[in-house]
């Protein structure tokens, strides 16, 4: 009977040897990476229209990955599927649109049947296949060479190096638009408004408090006024304003119980007094994640927002980023 650690042993090198292959793969796609991905990458580029992704089997799986990795980054893309474009789904097209089509022996019927609609279209074509010389690649207006020395797949029969190589070859498209393009985070949000990459990208103008909600006092507020303004607006804090109502401090709960501490009596003392200066702030265009980054740092709850010029936009509160489940 073969030990149970033996076989664990056994599982770990085989599924190492499997991951070696395919990364092996993707550094020999690299290698041979030249003109025809540059040519490809224009083709992209230039589109007026958008790009469909198609193919069939696998090839399908990892063009549903593709088409949505360029609609993510900035390039519109569907999927189309071979079978379904025959039934009514080539209506989607547009001569103003270029076809990524995937196979990996490029003799896929399915996808050939699809290459004189293509044509007649004026579509241009973008070939990811593992036999450029095949028809696919033939018929194509650039070829991508996605070809492998050998699959994961110990009977050599189940796409899995050769699938990877397609799926990081569409990255690479897409990703390399998406520079191109020079996108920045806000335009990244924008593609992904939910879920966690939409959250990790807020901005602090998205969660800030402004205007009346905004607890401020001036230099010579009384202890009265000062209580009464960090307890009418609940966020434990209020700002201070000099003479030219510029923020100039800021009064914690901690600010007062150390002047009690010390004093003895805050009833003679006035926001000058007790607030501490220099408070920080941030920019409203910064990201939700650097201003709790920021608070963590100082061991502090909030921050004031300021606009480009200095003057006061609003405060953003550590419990409206954990709200908005920014951490």
């Amino acid at each position: 009977m073969i030990p149970s650690a033996m076989m664990e042993m056994d599982e770990v090198k085989e599924g190492r040897k499997v991951l070696e292959i395919e990364a092996d793969a993707i550094r020999c796609l690299a290698d041979r990476l030249g003109d025809e991905f540059a040519q490809a990458v224009g083709l992209l580029w230039k589109c007026s229209g958008k790009v469909a992704v198609t193919g069939l089997g696998k090839s399908g799986l990892v063009g549903r990955k593709i088409s949505a990795t360029l609609a993510g980054t900035g390039t519109p893309a569907i999927f189309l599927h071979p079978a379904e474009a025959v039934h009514g789904d080539i209506g989607m097209l547009r001569p103003e649109d270029v076809v990524i089509a995937l196979s990996k022996s490029g003799e896929t019927q399915e996808v050939l049947d699809l290459l004189p609609i293509f044509k007649r279209l004026g579509l241009k074509i973008i070939a990811i296949t593992g036999e450029p010389g095949s028809r696919l690649g033939i018929a194509a207006d650039v070829v991508l060479d996605a070809s492998v020395k050998e699959e994961a797949c110990p009977l050599g029969l189940a796409p899995t190096a050769s699938s990877t190589a397609a799926l990081a070859l569409g990255d690479a498209l897409a990703i390399t638009l998406f520079r191109k393009r020079g996108l920045t985070e806000e335009d990244f949000a924008f593609f992904h408004p939910g879920g966690s990459i939409g959250r990790r990208l807020l901005r602090v103008g998205d969660m800030m408090h402004t205007g009346d909600e905004v607890p401020l006092v001036k230099y010579d507020a009384p202890l009265e006024q000062i209580l009464l303004e960090m307890s009418s607006k609940r966020l434990g804090h209020t700002g201070v304003l000099d003479g030219d109502g510029h923020l100039a401090g800021v009064i914690t709960d901690g600010d007062l119980r150390r002047a009690l501490e010390g004093a003895g009596t805050l009833v003679d003392k006035t926001a000058r007094d007790l607030m501490s200066p220099n408070p920080k702030c941030i920019d409203s265009t910064a990201l939700a994640a650097r201003a709790l980054k920021i608070m963590e740092n100082h061991s502090i709850t909030a921050l004031f927002v300021r606009e480009p010029n200095g003057s006061l936009e609003g405060v953003i509160h550590l419990h409206d980023i954990l709200k908005a489940r920014v951490a």
